[in-house]
């Protein structure tokens, strides 16, 4: 029997530094600050004094330290991912992440 509650993807309590673009990506668009927590595979909540409404649709950096991973150069790395907002309360705003994504090392 299923187990009602149970969420499918293991979430980590990370804060991780995120840029939120609403209009597209790169210096061109609008973009908002956040920070995560409560981070998984499939989304994540946003701590920011600024959510947006449900439904927004937008692309999402997030930075990755990289003080344990050693194959990859460098001492961060960007993860691309594209999501939508699907909760929002007093505090942030939870985002589901699509399936695509991508890892960049970041110089520096």
């Amino acid at each position: 029997m299923p187990e009602f509650g149970k969420r499918k993807l293991e979430r980590f309590s990370l804060e991780l530094p995120a840029r939120i673009f609403v209009d597209g990506e790169g210096e061109e668009a609008d973009f908002l600050d956040a920070v995560t927590s409560d981070i998984s595979a499939g989304g994540a909540f946003f701590h920011t004094d600024t959510p947006l409404p449900v439904g927004t649709e937008m692309y999402v950096d997030l930075i990755l330290p990289l003080d344990e991973l050693k194959k990859i150069e460098g001492k961060r790395a960007n993860i691309k991912v594209k999501g939508s907002v699907i909760r929002t309360g007093a505090r942030g705003m939870a985002i589901s992440f699509d399936k695509k994504y991508r890892i960049v090392p970041m110089p520096g």
